[in-house]
């Protein structure tokens, strides 16, 4: 896993005022966790983008605060931007302890091409994204991977218990939930003939047309 580090700085800015720290790139952040207090920090704002694109919320990042002889371990908890210009506003950033085990979403990654989507034209279908993992912090994988090539035909489905783990890793959901499979084309009624069935409509109409005048006829003749 890659070694993520940044360093930040201390915020003595506060409240609506930090509007001005965006303003000039600087985008403020909290730290909170483990055997820590509190504390209210800031960073380049093209820095801390880079970071929170590489690290997601399940990798680590060392993070240094200038002036502190101090490294925190820390895990990206919440990210927010602004809901119109989608600019980047805070980020919370979760210390944690490496001797002890945490929990993070990790993304499932599918690799290769199904023989039923090359050969049979088939839809891939992946209803899970994620897994929950619990490992030490220093453990916890940037993706877990499943071979798509095992879905060979579409009765053959992937579950979570397909996914494999170093036995450091801990995966929470239920080991029978779908990940990912493949479903048929669809495909148009076999023998169906549009022209059959329009020719087949018109002659009936046709011979309904006949009867009606035939009786028409009669009911003239009969007068």
């Amino acid at each position: 896993m890659a070694n993520l580090n940044i360093t930040v700085e201390k915020r003595d800015i506060l409240g609506k005022k930090v509007s001005n720290l965006r303003k000039a790139g600087i985008t403020p952040l909290h730290l909170y966790g483990s055997g820590i207090d509190p504390q209210s920090l800031q960073c380049d704002t093209v820095e801390l983008s880079k970071i929170i694109s590489q690290a997601g919320t399940n990798i680590p990042v060392t993070i240094k605060v200038s002036g502190s002889k101090d490294d925190s371990l820390c895990f990206i908890r919440e990210v927010q931007y602004h809901p119109v210009t989608d600019r980047l506003i805070h980020v919370d950033f979760f210390r944690v302890d490496v001797e002890k085990s945490v929990r993070a979403e990790v993304p499932i990654m599918l690799e290769g091409t199904s023989p039923a989507v090359r050969s049979a034209g088939g839809t891939l279908l992946q209803p899970l994204q994620t897994v929950t993992v619990e490992a030490l912090p220093l453990d916890v994988p940037a993706s877990l991977i499943l071979q798509a090539d095992l879905l060979i035909d579409f009765e053959t489905k992937l579950y979570v218990s397909d996914i494999a783990v170093d036995s450091s890793i801990q995966i929470i959901n239920d080991s029978e939930e779908l990940v990912a499979s493949v479903v048929a084309p669809r495909v148009e009624r076999e023998g169906f003939d549009e022209s059959a069935v329009t020719e087949e409509s018109v002659n009936e109409e046709s011979s309904d047309s006949t009867e009606d005048s035939v009786e028409n006829e009669d009911e003239s003749e009969s007068e």
